[in-house]
């Protein structure tokens, strides 16, 4: 089977995300993308369905807040339950 080099554009995130959770499967980001293009190809389009979420006002807002917090190095993060108890309880 000959292979063609090809070149992708991703987001810097989106890319690392992406290859540590294919790591875990695995599998490379080029193994990962062969089998994505694999399935397009077997199922003649996306092997999965694509839509336009349809999220209330409300949960934006909360995703929003929830992503400032995650990257917020002032906010305190826990590592387990015991010290997210301990910390409620005082």
């Amino acid at each position: 089977m000959a292979t063609t080099p090809t070149q992708v554009r991703i987001d810097s995130d989106v890319k690392r995300e992406a290859s540590e959770l294919f790591s875990r499967l695995g599998l490379d980001m080029s193994g990962a993308v062969n089998l994505f293009l694999h399935q397009c190809v077997l199922r003649g389009g996306l092997p999965f369905p694509v839509e336009m979420p349809n999220y209330s006002e409300e949960t934006l807002s909360a995703m929003a807040e929830a992503k400032r917090i995650s990257r917020d190095p002032d906010v305190k993060g826990y590592t387990s339950m015991e010290e997210l108890k301990a910390a409620l309880e005082s």
